[in-house]
Formats: C-alpha cells, structure tokens, sequence
C-alpha cells in the first residue's frame, strides 16, 4: 500500500509540474508580446498628449467652474475589456464607488468591460452608459469622437464631472488620475471667456465636444501604455513565480521518487534476507 501511495503521489506531482510549466510559457509569451505593445503604445501616448494637455489648459486659462445646480456628477471611467494587468481596473473601480457612496446622484459612463464588471453588482443602477470593445487594438481619436458624440448625445445632464483613468508613470508604476469636465453651460459661464474674439453658442458648443473627444483620447491613451506596462510587469512576476515553483516542484518529485526507490530496494532486500534465513 506504501509503494502504491508513492506512485500516485509521484502522478500527481508530475502532473502539477507539466500544468505550471504550460502556464509559465503562456505567461512569458504574454510579457513578449505586452512588451512589444508597450513600446508602441509609450510612442504613440509622447504624441497624444498634447490634445489633453491642451483642452485643459484652456479651461485653466478661461477659469471655467463647476455648473451651479443639482443636476448630479458625471464620471466617465476608462479601462479596458482585457485583464491580468494588475490593480489598473481595481483601482478606478474603487474611487468611483468611493464617490458614488458620498454621492449617490452619480451617473458612470465606463469606457471597458472590466470596470463594468466590478460595479454591475451593487451599482447597477448608476451606470449611465457601457463601451466595450476597448483594449483590443490601440485606440485612435475617431474612437473617442465616437464615444464623446455617444455621451453627448445621450442627454446626460450634469453640474459637475470628471475623467478618470491611469496616468502612465514609469514601466513599474502608474497613478490614478482624474481630470475635471465641464458641461457646455459651464463653458459659457466662464469669467475669462470673454477675452477669447468670435465666441457664440455654436462655436462653443463645437469646442465643448472637440475638447470631450480630445480628453477621451488623451485618457485613453494614457490609459492604454499604463494596461500595457502593467501586464508586463505582472507577467514577468508570474513568470518568476512559476519558476519558483517549477524548481520546488521538482525537488519535490525527485524526493518522492527517491523514496519510492528506496523503499522497494528494502522490500527486495528484506524479501531475499528472508528466504536466506528460511533456507
């Protein structure tokens, strides 16, 4: 019974050992390829940039302030459908439901399933709008035209609104960031506005979804290049993980089946010793 108990452990041992030695070269083929993503989504942030730096300053230039009124907050949160990238979903996750519990007249727009996902289950009711189908291919600004022209067009109201996502750092790091949206009457309201030749409702209300759309893309992008570094890191860390546990696993193996040697020498040893004592 020893010997057969020896045998199904060693079964089971190498069967553990041939799963995590599958799983190790999946995740190294998913650091190769994050890596490569990576690298094109960091150039491609360097000229993104700009549209988002450039839409805020304006409203800084302008003093553009929050809608007095209590038609409610918007949050438009940008994430991705993929996952296995650390806490870059958990994280945004975590401060919307933080600002929905200190103010439940909050409509989400959530730009990724995985977002969606963490507040379906008691938020439900105050997401406003899903886009999915992020984060398969690198985005471009017709697809944050696309969802600035879905928001507007949906009709949500609000006197005060933000953009969250993650701001890509260094490879190793992100943080969490949030920018501040301003609805049309908002814009119009402004003090410094007036300083600025030309300005009517139409040009306004142009500006107010050209500078949504380039906020969305600058968000977006961001977003994208801290998913991408995310991953890497995560799977380079699996990967040493996997290893880790390749090299004990094996010990693990080669001791049992040691034993398992050892114990049936004895056995023939002490079975010949016998029937040398019998004769």
């Amino acid at each position: 019974s020893q010997q057969v108990r020896g045998m199904a452990t060693l079964k089971m041992i190498s069967i553990r050992l041939k799963s995590v030695k599958n799983i190790q070269k999946i995740t190294q083929s998913m650091k190769m390829v994050s890596a490569a993503k990576y690298t094109k989504a960091e150039r491609e942030l360097k000229l993104a940039r700009p549209y988002g730096i450039g839409a805020q300053e304006f409203y800084k230039k302008a003093e553009v302030k929050d809608e007095e009124g209590e038609k409610g907050q918007l949050i438009i949160a940008v994430s991705s459908d993929r996952g296995l990238c650390g806490a870059v979903h958990s994280s945004i996750g975590r401060i919307v439901k933080t600002d929905i519990a200190a103010n439940p007249n909050t409509k989400v727009v959530i730009v990724g399933d995985k977002v969606r996902n963490i507040l379906q289950r008691l938020y439900a009711k105050n997401i406003a709008m899903v886009v999915t189908e992020v984060g398969r291919k690198p985005a471009v600004f017709g697809d944050a035209a696309l969802v600035a022209q879905s928001i507007i067009h949906s009709g949500i109201e609000f006197s005060k609104g933000k953009i969250l996502f993650n701001a890509f750092r260094t490879v190793v790091s992100f943080r969490t960031t949030e920018m501040p949206l301003y609805s049309q009457n908002a814009v119009a309201n402004a003090s410094k506005l007036p300083v600025y030749d030309s300005l009517d409702s139409d040009v306004i209300q142009s500006y107010t979804e050209f500078s949504l759309a380039s906020l969305l893309f600058y968000s977006m992008k961001e977003n994208a290049t801290s998913e991408q570094s995310s991953r890497m890191t995560a799977m380079d860390n699996a990967s040493k993980n996997a290893g880790e546990m390749i090299d004990k696993l094996t010990m693990t193996f080669n001791r049992t089946r040691q034993a398992v040697i050892t114990r049936e020498l004895i056995e023939i040893i002490s079975g010949a010793a016998a029937l040398e004592t019998k004769n």
